[in-house]
């Protein structure tokens, strides 16, 4: 059955499709809302030109939308998702959501509206074991905001390791926040994981706006060829750029 993920290019929704594609859904494309503002409740605020990295890496198209205030938060997502279901023959969207309920519900109305089936492989999941079961599988990711007291700005810009989420998830039951990030107390963006035919190296720099919020502002990505893939591509550039 042809599905579209909801696509931010973080660890939620790389992970989700990867669960996706294991029960047998064929991904047809990746659908991205880019918030042309910050703090927007329901959405991340993906960076354009690593979407379009990804999308390469993945071998999967990409479309997206740009949205320019929160009141239209959800007529941006029911007009992408009418685009993709009646461009690539899209019958399921594949969502990230962990635990947000607010989330959640807004994404099965505009879903249930247009025809389409929600799933949400990633529902439930325990917050304390999540970043440890994605580095078993494969998702690598680095932090690219934080908005949280108690984690660390030191680990902003830089991939995630076993010994972070040890140490993660002490500072989540000492402060509170979730060890998940699922509430956006940090946000991240994965640059490799199985499905990956390149892997991303990203440069940028750290912007610290006070003691416990930061985030890592990318210049550029590139696409470099894993040691292990048998792609002959050539590794691309990419620049950021505007969504369509």
């Amino acid at each position: 059955m042809n599905a579209t993920v909801l696509f931010t290019g973080g660890k939620d929704s790389v992970y989700a499709l990867h669960k996706a594609a294991e029960a047998g859904y064929r991904i047809v494309v990746l659908s991205s809302i880019i918030p042309l503002y910050r703090y927007s409740m329901l959405y991340h605020q993906p960076y354009f030109n690593i979407l379009q990295a990804q999308s390469q890496s993945l071998g999967i198209p990409l479309e997206t939308i740009g949205v320019s205030e929160g009141e239209m938060e959800i007529d941006a997502l029911r007009m992408l998702l009418t685009r993709v279901r009646d461009r690539y023959g899209v019958k399921v969207v594949v969502s990230g959501a962990i635990a947000s309920n607010y989330q959640r519900k807004r994404f099965e109305q505009v879903v249930g509206e247009l025809g389409l089936e929600l799933y949400t492989p990633l529902w439930g999941r325990n917050p304390y074991k999540y970043l440890g079961e994605l580095l078993e599988n494969g998702i690598r990711f680095i932090i690219m905001s934080i908005t949280s007291m108690g984690i660390p700005l030191e680990i902003l810009g830089r991939e995630i390791e076993a010994e972070d989420v040890e140490r993660l998830i002490k500072l989540a039951r000492k402060y509170g926040f979730d060890p998940s990030f699922e509430g956006g107390d940090a946000e991240t963006i994965v640059v490799d994981s199985p499905l990956f035919k390149y892997r991303l190296l990203i440069a940028g720099e750290k912007k610290i706006l006070s003691e416990y919020e930061g985030y890592y502002e990318p210049s550029a990505v590139r696409l470099v060829k894993k040691p292990t893939s048998t792609s002959q591509h050539r590794p691309l550039s990419f620049q950021q750029g505007s969504p369509v």
